[in-house]
């Protein structure tokens, strides 16, 4: 019943007759919020990528951020892609275009999440608000926030599966970055979570596309005959990538909990060259390239053109390192970090409405060569994009389906179907979690729907660390061809953190 209409509803009506009506939100049960309640959310990670994400999720009026985690206090040496702003958005949100004037460099963690959360909250007057709570540590806030309905994970990569299971395994509803987790069995383990507990989870890097129901629309049509290929590029990495592990150590900052950050991650000594936006370029705290970008864009797609099952191969090739010891110059073995730019080929089997196809990932200023038709129109292969290659023609389109088009340009005009894409939503990203968590319904970036992809990117890494072809058995989550392989879909835990 509508906890607003309640008193007028049962005027006249003995409280015993009707006091079952409202029940406390944490014997609800499976992520389900009352309609006129707000979704109580724990926000996990207060860096860079948390508080860019926090003014839409603060402002949104079914939200209540009630509880913020991260392993970092305070400090003003985070990495981004500009110095002032993530600030400037957080000032533009409370109004006050001074709010942390005296801040030099670029800041982040818990106490500074937490001040701005509770000077937004202070600004609105909300009544009911009695102030945030913030923890170093997740497992502790997991523990004593029993009545909390959501977690958004914000952190490092390596985190994100542990994480995931532990709220899942408490009915926890659970809203995460890209990607679900940086391990294919851990990744897997996390859906299946969602699936025998029932509840409502979503990926933040989905998002509604028309443009890619057009490029479908066009494919149905024959435009391209069969589909035979796949292309996807990024000129990401933006960040710094290394040849190897650093070597020594500095000293741990003030504020900072190292071995918080490790999680489950096997020791060593802390660096700053891990730490921050850095960790997505290491293989034990990153997913790559493919896994910051190729979930934005192929995620989506996959829903779109019915790509349930994960691929059966996967080969990838990376940057060749060099360096100078003693005057001669000697190659490095990196099986630290991911390449400065690589190249993937996954082989997709037969869908139930697609053929059997291959799927190429490049990155780091790699890219596919124009294809002849695109040479005919004099031009060349955009910084970032999709090419669809099929048996009769091609479709290009922008890095996540933006401005699709029939190659060569003579063809796009000599089409007499549909040209125009709908008009997309309006709803954010978090509108999109929020709807379907305050109806009890799986989003359409459910966990339930991303195994294909969290398979594909993770498959992937292993791919590149073998250096061979994989062949992969999806029903058994193993690597037939290579046992060696194999390790490389898990993770060594570090005691205390085994999943």
């Amino acid at each position: 019943m509508d906890r607003r209409n309640f008193i007028g509803k049962v005027a006249g009506t003995t409280a015993a007759a009707t006091a079952f009506t409202i029940v406390p939100r944490s014997v609800l049960g499976k992520g389900h919020v009352p309609p006129s309640d707000r979704i109580r959310v724990a926000n996990i990670g207060c860096g860079t990528q948390g508080l860019r994400e926090m003014p839409e999720l603060i402002q949104h009026p079914q939200v209540q951020i009630v509880a913020l985690c991260d392993v970092n206090k305070y400090t003003t040496d985070y990495l981004d892609w500009s110095p002032n702003g993530i600030l400037n958005s957080l000032r533009q949100t409370l109004g006050q275009k001074d709010w942390g004037a005296f801040i030099k460099g670029i800041p982040g963690g818990r106490d500074f999440a937490k001040k701005f959360v509770e000077d937004y909250y202070a600004k609105h007057k909300d009544s009911s608000y009695k102030g945030v709570r913030a923890y170093e540590d997740y497992r502790e806030l997991l523990e004593k926030e029993s009545d909390i309905d959501v977690v958004k994970i914000m952190t490092p990569d390596h985190h994100h599966g542990w994480m995931a299971l532990e709220a899942l395994k408490r009915g926890i509803g659970v809203v995460t970055h890209k990607p679900i987790a940086n391990r294919l069995i851990e990744g897997r383990m996390v859906i299946e979570a969602a699936k025998k507990n029932d509840v409502r989870t979503h990926l933040l890097a989905w998002l509604d596309k028309p443009n890619y129901r057009l490029i479908k629309e066009w494919m149905d049509d024959g435009v391209i005959g069969e589909l035979k290929e796949i292309h996807n590029w990024s000129f990401r990495p933006v960040w710094p990538q290394y040849m190897g592990n650093p070597e020594g150590s500095r000293p741990i900052p003030e504020g900072f909990n190292w071995e918080l950050w490790l999680g489950p991650e096997k020791d060593r000594p802390y660096h700053p060259h891990y730490t921050h936006n850095t960790f997505r370029g290491w293989y034990d705290f990153g997913g790559g390239s493919i896994a910051d970008m190729g979930h934005y864009s192929l995620f989506p797609l996959f829903e779109t053109l019915g790509i349930k099952t994960s691929p059966e191969t996967a080969k990838a090739y990376g940057t060749v390192y060099r360096t100078v010891e003693n005057q001669v110059c000697r190659g490095v073995n990196n099986e630290s970090a991911f390449p400065y730019s690589c190249t993937y080929k996954f082989g997709f089997p037969e869908q139930e409405n697609l053929p059997a196809f291959d799927l190429y990932w490049y990155d780091g200023g790699i890219k596919p060569f124009p294809p002849e038709e695109l040479e005919m129109d004099d031009r060349d292969i955009p910084a970032e994009g999709l090419l669809f290659v099929g048996t009769k023609g091609k479709i290009m389109a922008g890095f996540q389906g933006s401005n699709p088009e029939i190659l060569p340009k003579a063809k796009m005009e000599a089409y007499r179907g549909n040209k125009t894409a709908e008009a997309a939503s309006k709803d954010t990203r978090t509108d999109t979690w929020v709807r379907a968590l305050m109806e009890n319904q799986e989003s359409p970036g459910s966990f339930r729907l991303a195994g294909p992809i969290t398979d594909m990117v993770n498959l992937g890494a292993a791919a590149l660390r073998s250096g061979k072809r994989l062949e992969f058995d999806a029903q058994n989550a193993r690597i037939t061809n290579d046992e060696a392989a194999n390790q490389f879909l898990s993770r060594d835990y570090r005691e205390g953190w085994e999943m």
